[in-house]
């Protein structure tokens, strides 16, 4: 993570480099350009001025001109008609003509003016601006060192380097400041991480931030606590499947090692032995086929052979199968469901659904009745329900009705029998079928299932 934080700071400061750089570019070439315009602009209009003096006096006054020259700080030069100097200022040296070609003399003297920007042998720069005499023939030449003018721009560009140091400086340092508060939170994740993996679920990434930072911290934290309710479910998971085989599987060791070793006392005896082993092996297949459902539908593996279903034909083939139970029981079961109400499912699963919930009434129904009725909740839903008059569930309870081998009485599991799976293999179901699953009790009145599935016409 280090590096990644170097990594950022080198971004950074080179991000910052090159606007540094590029700005340094610009401020400097606008200035110099400033500099030079400027320089260009007094030296043409002190020649212009110059001009005007040579015509108005109608000689060359050259006291003036070496005073105005001197206080100037340049050099000036009129030449005659044929290009031959007439005059100069006083400190004006002969050399510093040769710096105009002879082509640009001739420029000169056919009334053209001039701008030229001249770099000598010793590393010297001027400046020379030339103005026509067009009154008397001739021109004149103002030749000015651009030293000073180049010395302002040293300085100035020394102040920019010494201002982008200063500020490259700053930068760097800020900008590993916060690129190590960048990288703060990734190390923190990092961690987090590596706990999670090394089996510390309860490792958490304190991160706060509302960007995509933040976010990431969130997700991860996210998948921290599901992968906590993974293991606590795999567990719970392992711990009901075990508890659910080695009941029936006791059983089935202890009374087939009685018949096979002849311990029973009659025939009588060994045909309820063997009555006992088959059911135990009954309860052991159910709990497989559950189980394998379960598996299937969590997996998203589970197909649905959906068709147009008729509601009355499925709970009354459930009814069938479920009436001598409810009978031995002493129990009514009442369907007042006609044959309106279609549905599109896979009538296999949803023949499933309703034996599961009436075989859980009845189981938990000691005598009394149990009615399933439907109804129309709008235009595209029914509701079909199964109420009992069993021993209820208690509020406390009611929300974990669906989990797997949950059981309301635990301590008479045996006698109600069931895998524990049923409720949670119709939920589950149901949902499949695009539908939900309500439930409502009352300790000593009974449970009601409502059932609600889309309606196809």
């Amino acid at each position: 993570m280090n590096r990644i934080a170097f990594k950022l700071g080198i971004i950074i400061v080179s991000l910052l480099l090159v606007v540094l750089l590029s700005l340094g570019y610009v401020v400097d070439k606008i200035f110099s350009n400033m500099y030079y315009q400027k320089s260009e602009q007094d030296v043409a209009e002190m020649a212009s001025h110059f001009v005007e003096m040579v015509h108005s006096s109608k000689s060359i006054p050259t006291d003036l001109i070496s005073t105005m020259a001197e206080f100037s700080k340049v050099e000036i030069f009129v030449l005659d008609r044929q290009g031959e100097l007439l005059g100069k200022s006083s400190k004006a040296s002969n050399n510093h003509v040769n710096f105009i070609t002879a082509t640009e003399i001739n420029r000169l003297l056919n009334g053209e003016s001039l701008m030229i920007n001249y770099s000598a042998e010793n590393g010297e720069s001027y400046l020379i601006s030339g103005k026509p005499l067009l009154d008397i023939g001739g021109g004149v030449l103002v030749i000015s060192s651009l030293d000073i003018v180049n010395a302002s721009i040293l300085e100035v560009r020394q102040l920019l380097c010494l201002t982008g140091l200063i500020g490259f400086i700053i930068a760097v340092g800020v900008s590993f400041f916060l690129s190590r508060k960048m990288s703060g939170p990734l190390v923190q994740m990092e961690k987090a991480t590596r706990k999670i993996a090394a089996g510390h679920l309860d490792s958490r990434v304190e991160v706060s931030t509302k960007d995509e930072i933040g976010s990431l911290a969130a997700a991860i934290n996210d998948l921290a606590k599901d992968l906590q309710r993974y293991q606590d479910t795999r567990t719970e998971f392992f711990a009901n499947i075990s508890h659910e085989l080695k009941t029936p599987i006791m059983y089935l060791e202890g009374y087939a090692n009685v018949i096979s070793k002849g311990l029973y006392e009659t025939e009588e005896d060994m045909k309820k032995y063997l009555e006992i082993i088959s059911q135990e092996a009954k309860r052991l297949n159910r709990l497989i086929i559950d189980l394998f459902d379960l598996s299937k539908m969590e997996e998203g593996k589970l197909t649905l052979y959906k068709d147009s279903v008729c509601i009355s034909k499925i709970i009354e083939q459930v009814v069938n199968k479920v009436s001598m139970r409810a009978e031995n029981k002493g129990i009514t079961i009442k369907n007042h469901i006609d044959s309106t109400f279609i549905v599109s499912g896979d009538p296999g699963r949803l023949e499933q659904i309703f034996l599961n919930l009436l075989d859980n009434s009845i189981r938990y129904t000691k005598e009394g009745s149990i009615e399933v009725s439907a109804q129309q909740v709008n235009n595209n839903m029914v509701c079909i329900s199964v109420t009992d008059t069993g021993s209820g569930i208690s509020k406390e309870e009611l929300p974990f009705l669906f989990e797997r081998f949950y059981r309301v009485e635990k301590s008479r599991s045996r006698e109600h029998g069931g895998t524990g799976l049923g409720l949670a293999i119709t939920k589950m179901l149901v949902e499949l079928h695009n539908g939900s699953i309500r439930v409502s009790s009352e300790v000593g009145k009974g449970t009601r299932f409502e059932v609600y599935l889309e309606k196809e016409y």
